[in-house]
């Protein structure tokens, strides 16, 4: 597989997304998120969703430079309309919001309807963690989602996301998860690859168990599964609440036929620390808890216990240093797409 910088995904991602009619400003919102994702080793969240979104740019599903209507009917909430921008752009705007407010109340909850795809989700809840506050995330599918309910064959819900993070000194924990039994993203790179998927992610039109993705993405279409395997309806619980308070809450709304596939409904919830607890006894309960799960002996082929969010810093590093693959069919579409849009990536190569 081709082997590219942060940096060159970055640039790259850029040039495409202006090309398409994005402003320069916020073309380089979404080309952070994406990059930012692969670096990450989230590939599902990165570069390769750029073919989505400029289809998306191209049918008018997404609308670069749409104006935002942002209403406050009380001390700790914030409403916001994203007109079907830029899903990171918006979203970057309410975590922005939501962070100011809950300095001031302690607490404070985001809404988002209208909204384009986030991308990671993990990386907003992460953002608000470094900077002293605890929040819960989480984004429904108000259109086509790709995943059957409990007991169910059809396609009814999406994989309707949640995170939650926290401060722990410098760093974070923070944990990103899909409410279905794998991100879409992560079976699309399967596809890309040519690759299987392990069992217990996806069932085929007939509700039969397989392990091909095309089976997910060719005619009939199959579905992914809740999150949880046998006890999938925990994952399927989940996924109704978010639907419920991100979507109907949010008046992002449910069950939606006039959006694509990758519109969000977003629900932000902050908690500033210092307004909860001292912060250094909070700082003093982190470094004491994380000890004590360390202290667990570790299972057979265990090589150590991480928190949430630990792997994600730890192949960013690993990534700074050896560059990001990407796959073969990601970047032949890229280069398609470049091509297309007269968008010059020719001194943008792989390593």
């Amino acid at each position: 597989m081709p082997v590219f910088t942060i940096r060159t995904l970055h640039d790259l991602a850029v040039r495409i997304l202006t090309a398409a009619g994005a402003p320069p400003n916020e073309a380089e919102v979404v080309a952070q998120e994406l990059a930012e994702a692969n670096a990450v080793g989230h590939d599902s969240h990165g570069v390769m969703r750029l073919m989505q979104y400029v289809d998306g740019i191209e049918k008018q599903f997404i609308r670069p430079g749409a104006a935002m209507e942002i209403q406050t009917p009380a001390a700790a909430v914030t409403l916001m309309d994203a007109g079907f921008g830029f899903g990171q752009v918006a979203a970057a705007k309410a975590l922005a919001a939501g962070m100011a407010q809950a300095r001031e109340s302690g607490t404070s909850t985001v809404m988002i309807r209208n909204c384009n795809h986030v991308g990671r989700l993990g990386a907003y809840s992460d953002r608000a963690a470094k900077a002293g506050f605890a929040s819960v995330m989480a984004v429904n599918a108000p259109g086509p989602g790709g995943v059957a309910p409990w007991g169910g064959i059809d396609r009814r819900l999406g994989t309707n996301p949640i995170s939650m993070a926290a401060p722990w000194g410098d760093s974070s924990v923070v944990l990103d998860m899909t409410t279905s039994a794998t991100a879409e993203g992560k079976l699309r790179v399967a596809y890309q690859k040519g690759e299987s998927v392990p069992p217990g992610l996806i069932i085929d039109a007939q509700g039969q168990p397989t392990t091909d993705p095309a089976t997910f993405y060719q005619e009939p279409g199959g579905a992914l599964l809740p999150l949880g395997g046998p006890l999938g309806f925990k994952g399927y619980g989940l996924s109704v609440l978010i639907d419920i308070i991100g979507g109907m809450l949010s008046g992002s709304g449910i069950a939606r036929t006039d959006l694509p596939r990758g519109a969000n409904g977003v629900w932000m919830t902050f908690f500033h620390i210092p307004h909860f607890t001292d912060q250094a006894t909070y700082d003093a309960l982190m470094e004491r808890y994380v000890a004590h799960l360390r202290s667990s002996r570790l299972a057979p082929g265990s090589t150590g216990i991480l928190l949430p969010g630990e792997i994600e810093a730890q192949r960013r590093q690993e990534r700074l240093t050896s560059g990001v693959p990407v796959p073969e069919e990601t970047w032949r579409q890229i280069t398609q797409l470049a091509t297309r849009l007269s968008a010059d990536l020719s001194d943008l190569r792989p390593e």
